[in-house]
């Protein structure tokens, strides 16, 4: 109930967002016929129409994202002809095709002639249902990778359906309100019919601002109305998560939210911040008894060990921690993962990585053995290409870490960075409560001295969030032109772009998870306030190394660069991966940061801070 209230909350919020606009005239074409026969089957059309359009999309893959691209323009052309039959009522009496005839029936209806037919008022929710673009702030994003995560349910159809919901509720709101309006002009000025056309006019600029992406690009980089913040709130406080944490499961086929972490559209989210959750305190008395644990089937390889069952396991005390190799949070995290595999691998602890993957290149075996290897990880890990690990420990987060204990129940579990004192002592207990260690456990924690990436975050100075450059969660994007997908297109960088806006140089195919230089040169720009900045980079097709040069408010970086840049700025991509390109010391504020890659081509997937 807690999920479905926080979905409607979400969807109520979306009429204050850019991209409902282009809908907002559709909607207010109805505002002066009556609202039980007019307004509501168009309201119950549109959310019908969405949550069905979300949740195939979610769970079906690309086929039904480009078959309702193939909806989208029917409907388009549908909303145009209302559009056109309410700005010349005579139109259509003088096109002869059966098709057109049609259409103008339809239009008639919209247009209010005696009592408005219910079944065209559906019809056209229907079509704005296919249009409608909202803003997927922290809350819609949940539900739909909820959704990619968990395949289709009733329980996501009903969250979907609660946004949509709650969407319609706001904008009945403003119909109500719009037809009480519309009602005053018609009787102290009688400009009925310029009411009308006026509505026509706005129902064909809605329809041009959709068909030409206005809808998805530029209204949501002009907002000056943005829910995300709202929305997290809404997250934080229903969802008693703390502020520095991220929600899992923000990702589906729009955009993002993040702290400092990732989030995905298959499987969930990084953790943002020292601590995101702990439960279980070892510093209070006895661990609580969380269940059963999961099962460990279904990787489709193991690194550094046969595969492990849980049965297998019985008898040890069990760490598993859920990462991914680009994710910064889990990097920060690795060193004490790794301490602790160490420090307690004769006393009867067994580390348990399993690899759930973010990005595509992270599915790849090999990519993930090199990484393995590179961080120098000796501890068994899972390949959990197809989340079957993940989906068994219902996990939401990067990092995640589950405590079992030597009977095979679940005692503790900590989402995100930090509380390492704690899990440690977590350990400590476990083990004691084992007895099996030939040797007693000690009090002491594992003294970590943290490097380069693994170097936990400043989070004080923190102002910038993680930033994906794929169409799918992209957000602040602030070239002069829009954003093309999939195809090539050429873009021209921000000159001043505000903070936490970023944009392209160059010729660019923006896809689905990455933004791709397609030719030539091309740079990326980024204002951000953070002492660290991350990019996950990954040499294009065919996998030559790429070079680049990195300038931080116009010059080399200096003192100020990251690990995998010189001081005059210049590297090189070798490797999918996560590049650390700044490393700010002093004072931390604002500034400009631009990648020149001299070599095509190059993907770019996200910006990450700490």
């Amino acid at each position: 109930m807690l999920l479905i209230l926080l979905a409607y909350l979400g969807g109520v919020l979306t009429i204050v967002s850019p991209c409902i606009l282009p809908v907002l005239p559709f909607v207010f074409s109805r505002a002066s016929q009556p609202f039980v026969r007019s307004g509501l089957p168009l309201l119950a059309g549109m959310a019908l129409t969405f949550a069905a359009v979300a949740t195939l999309a979610a769970v079906g893959g690309g086929w039904v994202v480009a078959a309702n691209q193939y909806g989208r323009w029917a409907a388009l052309v549908l909303v145009a002809v209302f559009g056109l039959a309410l700005v010349w009522p005579g139109l259509a009496d003088r096109m002869a095709r059966p098709l057109v005839a049609a259409g103008d029936r339809l239009s008639q209806t919209a247009q209010g002639d005696g009592q408005p037919r219910v079944g065209a008022s559906l019809l056209l929710g229907v079509a704005t249902g296919l249009l409608w673009a909202p803003c997927a702030g922290p809350v819609l994003g949940l539900i739909l990778t909820g959704a990619a995560l968990k395949g289709a349910s009733v329980g996501t159809s009903l969250l979907l359906l609660a946004y949509a919901a709650g969407a319609a509720t706001s904008m009945a709101a403003a119909l109500l309100l719009g037809g009480r309006v519309f009602a005053a002009l018609k009787r102290s000025l009688g400009v009925g019919e310029w009411v009308r056309r006026g509505l026509g006019a706005a129902m064909l600029a809605g329809v041009a601002a959709i068909a030409l992406g206005l809808d998805t690009g530029v209204l949501a980089r002009l907002s000056t109305a943005s829910t995300g913040g709202i929305e997290q709130a809404l997250v934080n406080r229903l969802g008693n998560e703390p502020q520095g944490g991220a929600m899992a499961m923000g990702g589906g086929p729009s955009m993002m939210m993040q702290g400092g972490g990732a989030m995905m559209a298959a499987a969930g989210a990084e953790g943002a911040g020292p601590s995101m959750m702990a439960v279980g305190n070892a510093a209070a008395g006895r661990l609580p008894d969380q269940g059963e644990v999961p099962s460990l089937d279904g990787a489709v390889q193991w690194l550094n060990s046969p595969a492990l069952t849980t049965a297998g396991l019985r008898g040890k005390v069990v760490l598993v921690d859920f990462w991914t190799y680009s994710c910064i949070n889990c990097l920060r995290a690795m060193p004490y993962v790794k301490a602790w595999a160490e420090k307690y691998k004769d006393q009867g602890l067994v580390v348990v990585g399993v690899h759930a993957p973010e990005f595509a290149f992270e599915r790849d075996a090999a990519n993930v053995a090199k990484a393995v290897r590179d961080l120098g990880i000796t501890y068994p890990v899972a390949i959990d290409n197809n989340y079957a690990i993940w989906r068994a420990f219902q996990n939401r987060y990067w990092p995640a870490h589950y405590l079992i204990d030597a009977q095979g129940r679940m005692r503790y579990h900590h989402f995100g960075e930090g509380n390492y004192a704690e899990s440690e002592r977590a350990i400590q207990q476990l083990l004691r409560e084992a007895g099996t260690a030939a040797t007693p456990v000690r009090d002491g924690l594992a003294q970590v001295a943290a490097q380069g990436v693994h170097q936990p975050a400043d989070l004080g100075a923190v102002r910038s969030q993680e930033t994906y450059l794929g169409y799918e969660r992209a957000e602040h994007f602030a070239s002069a032109e829009p954003a093309v997908r999939d195809r090539a297109a050429t873009y021209t960088a921000p000159a001043r772009p505000a903070l936490n806006a970023w944009g392209l140089a160059g010729q660019w195919t923006v896809g689905a998870e990455r933004a791709t230089l397609a030719a030539g040169s091309g740079r990326i720009v980024y204002r951000f306030q953070a002492r660290d900045l991350h990019l996950v980079l990954g040499p294009g097709t065919g996998g030559k190394p790429v070079r680049f040069k990195v300038t931080v408010d116009g010059q080399a970086p200096g003192e100020s660069r990251g690990i995998d840049v010189a001081a005059d700025g210049i590297g090189t991509v070798t490797d999918q991966r996560l590049y650390q390109l700044v490393r700010q010391g002093g004072e931390v504020r604002e500034r400009t940061f631009s990648i020149e890659f001299l070599d095509a081509p190059v993907d770019a997937y996200a910006f990450t801070f700490g």
